[in-house]
């Protein structure tokens, strides 16, 4: 009785009162917060140890208990997480239903056994996918961007959304808005790619399709912006290094994505490891409260990455102690510690020794309760348990997966017309490294899949074919290990086939044999009797890009048979293409295609679908030139002594195996006192033998700006599909965002003169060229 009569009093207090205003509600739980329990809310620890699986029964651990007892915790992060870094296999793992069941555990202990029965903020990584047991899997973030398809990227992150929530998620790390301008880097196949604008199309979509309408809309997760910021630019691509960039590259370039999903709404940033200009990101106020709270706009909270609060004192070394380090991020507007040990009796030792106020702590902790509030988690912690095995993986999301997989695969090179291939052949050998491994096809942050969920190349392959085609497999040579070589039998193979399609590349899958680093990240070992495939994915970061142990002499063992190949590549970051390049007939990059890969990879080589895929980013002919990105700044680039200075593919490159022209631009300038508009419009016609898809991109040149700008700068692309003999006309509107300059008095502005407009399928393949002056300078506030 006296349980229930405390229940009852509990929902009269005013913060359990739904119909006051959520500010109301914020400032009365935080009145009646004991120190400690507002440190604790600013803790977000590990969770995958947080539940118990025993003779299939779910529940909360004991160590979960401890945690709240002590920490008064406020969040946890991958509380659903299976992978090696977490040793949850399937077996020890949760089934989308198990997770509902997890997930409702926790949060029911929250409410029935702490004393303000505050529910936990649920965090989960959401970049290609739930990270997560039966999750659909995508193509990662790179083959997202090779889409070009803001639209369909929505729609997928509409799918990862209902499924995250479905199983008690309220919050998906992702979008990663890092520019990938270092290919070095173990973390290039997380990003969008190297262009600030295609980068935040796509991010927009990807918050748009996670958050919906509204924070707390049913069926949705709020997004956390990754990393911020510059994180993908390190030096000599080592992760988490420092990098060099100045204010106005920052602006221009780097902080745009990031702006444009703030005012998309974007609830949640992170911050990134690294630092700028000697001052880390999770310690920079002028990052955290002057741009994006004060001239952004932005209302929710900033989270920390894994254990970079802790990297103040014991990194970067810019905080003499631990205390020290929590009060630099906290002073610094950095509300969340993802890790749960960052800030704590850290944080509590800087409050007592004033190194923080309190009226900081309760601006932190206020972000965090408000944001609880706002998901309706006061009134409505719970999810079903059985809705949840029916709205993850259903058909209908596969089917998305596999057509993110269809549009992200690129043609690089088709000499002789070689694709597609006809489905009448007698024989085909599919041989490889990648051509029959499941994880070598998904990329990093990928949890583990059941027997026959993922289709391979091979598997896509062979149904596709039916019984009328021998189908032969050799693997041939793996991704590192040269001890696995067999070239032989791969020739025999290829010696009897027709066609053969040779699948190679990288490999950013984590195995149970790794060790990892407490970030999650990947130690790099190399004295192990079988050698990993690994060579990318977060910490394996290459000084070269160049094919490992011994697929080149594969590659060349198999064009030296005389046989037809066409050349499909599976990988995270752009890869030495040279010599396939000038001997392979036929090339495909395929990045990381998830699930659905083999079954899309399949379509694309026998003409069930014309490949319309574009490059997000430039594949560079050797490290000697790198950065290599399009959109360098001013003046071009020179030749080397040795070497071209342009990319072996550019930025935007993809073929198709139809034909497209492109004729009559025009242009019309409206400008007004206060803005600028110049709609440009061009014909496009399909004039091949298929139908299919083109992108056609438009490139804007600043003729002449007070500060230098770049060679050219994305500005508008579409996704176009044409029947053979079809045409239409193509429009895009520039404004004066697209047209700004962060200019020397340190504010954004139209400037008067002349701009240059370019069209075509490619950065450097221009059909049609245009140019209009702006009369009046603006202004931008």
């Amino acid at each position: 009785m006296a349980a229930c009569q405390s229940s009852l009093l509990a929902q009269e207090l005013p913060y359990k009162n739904k119909n006051l205003p959520v500010e109301k509600r914020v400032e009365d739980l935080l009145g009646r917060m004991t120190l400690e329990e507002k440190v604790g809310q600013l803790s977000k620890v590990l969770g995958w140890e947080m539940y118990d699986k025993h003779a299939g029964k779910i529940g909360v651990s004991q160590k979960f208990k401890e945690t709240v007892k002590n920490q008064k915790i406020g969040l946890m992060w991958a509380t659903l997480r299976a992978d090696p870094w977490t040793q949850k296999t399937l077996l020890t793992g949760l089934s989308p239903e198990e997770a509902a069941k997890a997930t409702n555990a926790i949060q029911k202990f929250m409410l029935d056994s702490t004393r303000l029965g505050i529910p936990l903020l649920l965090s989960e990584e959401t970049p290609h996918g739930h990270m997560a047991i039966g999750a659909t899997t995508f193509p990662t973030a790179i083959g997202q961007a090779s889409t070009w398809n803001p639209f369909l990227i929505q729609k997928m992150a509409g799918v990862i959304a209902a499924e995250a929530s479905a199983v008690g998620a309220h919050n998906g790390y992702g979008p990663v808005l890092d520019l990938a301008r270092e290919p070095r880097w173990s973390r290039t196949e997380e990003s969008y790619g190297e262009d600030p604008y295609l980068v935040s199309k796509i991010g927009e979509a990807m918050v748009r399709g996670m958050q919906g309408e509204q924070l707390g809309q049913a069926g949705k997760v709020f997004s956390t912006l990754k990393h911020f910021v510059a994180y993908g630019v390190p030096e000599g691509g080592h992760n988490g290094g420092s990098v060099s960039v100045g204010e106005r590259d920052l602006r221009m370039n780097y902080l745009y994505p990031f702006e444009k999903a703030v005012r998309q709404g974007a609830w949640s940033v992170m911050t990134a490891y690294n630092s700028i200009d000697g001052i880390p990101c999770s310690s920079n106020s002028w990052l955290l409260n002057e741009v994006l709270r004060k001239e952004w706009g932005f209302k929710g909270f900033v989270v920390s990455d894994l254990l970079s609060i802790q990297g103040l004192s014991g990194g970067h070394n810019t905080a003499a102690s631990p205390a020290e380090g929590a009060s630099q991020a906290l002073n610094a507007g950095l509300d969340v510690d993802l890790s749960g040990s960052g800030y704590g009796k850290n944080l509590l030792l800087a409050i007592k020794e004033g190194l923080v106020s309190e009226e900081e702590l309760n601006q932190a902790v206020g972000r965090v309760l408000r944001t609880k509030f706002l998901l309706g988690l006061f009134e409505n912690p719970f999810v079903s348990e059985k809705e949840a095995k029916k709205k993850v993986a259903s058909q209908e999301n596969i089917e998305v997966a596999r057509q993110v997989a269809r549009e992200s695969i690129i043609l690089l090179k088709n000499e002789g017309h070689l694709l597609p291939l006809k489905k009448d052949l007698k024989r085909i050998a599919v041989i490889g490294p990648n051509a029959d491994n499941v994880y070598n096809q998904l990329g990093d942050y990928t949890a583990p899949q059941a027997e026959g969920k993922v289709k391979t190349v091979l598997a896509g392959i062979k149904e596709k074919l039916g019984s009328g085609t021998q189908v032969d497999y050799v693997k041939g040579a793996a991704i590192r290990d040269m001890g696995q070589t067999d070239i032989p039998s791969a020739v025999a193979a290829a010696k009897q086939a027709d066609v053969v399609v040779l699948v190679v590349g990288g490999s950013s899958a984590r195995d149970f044999k790794t060790s990892y680093q407490a970030t999650g990240a990947a130690e790099v070992e190399s004295s192990k009797e079988t050698i990993s495939d690994m060579e990318s994915g977060e910490g394996f970061d290459r000084a070269s890009l160049d094919m490992m142990g011994d697929q080149l002499k594969l590659m060349q063992a198999i064009q030296a048979t005389g046989k037809p190949v066409v050349l499909v590549v599976i990988k995270g970051r752009p890869l030495n293409l040279n010599w396939a390049d000038e001997h392979i007939p036929a090339i495909l990059d395929a990045w990381y295609p998830g699930q659905e890969g083999g079954t899309a990879i399949a379509d694309v080589l026998f003409g069930d679908y014309n490949p319309a895929g574009r490059l997000p980013i430039s594949v560079p002919r050797s490290i000697g030139q790198l950065p290599v990105y399009y959109n360098h700044q001013k003046p071009k680039h020179h030749p080397y002594i040795d070497q071209e200075s342009t990319p072996l593919y550019s930025f935007g490159y993809g073929l198709s195996y139809t034909e497209f022209e492109y004729k009559n631009i025009e242009m019309e300038v409206l400008e007004g006192d206060e803005d600028v508009n110049v709609v440009v419009s061009f014909d496009l016609a399909n004039t091949g033998s298929f139908d299919g898809e083109e992108v056609p991109q438009l490139y804007l040149i600043d003729e002449v700006s007070s500060a230098v700008s770049a060679v050219k700068q994305l500005r508008g692309f579409d996704r176009v599909p044409l029947m053979k003999g079809e045409s239409r006309k193509v429009s895009f509107t520039l404004d004066q965002n697209d047209l700004k300059l962060w200019g020397a008095n340190k504010d954004w502005q139209v400037e008067i003169g002349k701009f240059r407009v370019l069209i075509g399928p490619a950065s450097d393949n221009i059909k049609l060229n245009g140019e209009f002056e702006v009369m009046n300078s603006k202004i931008i506030k």
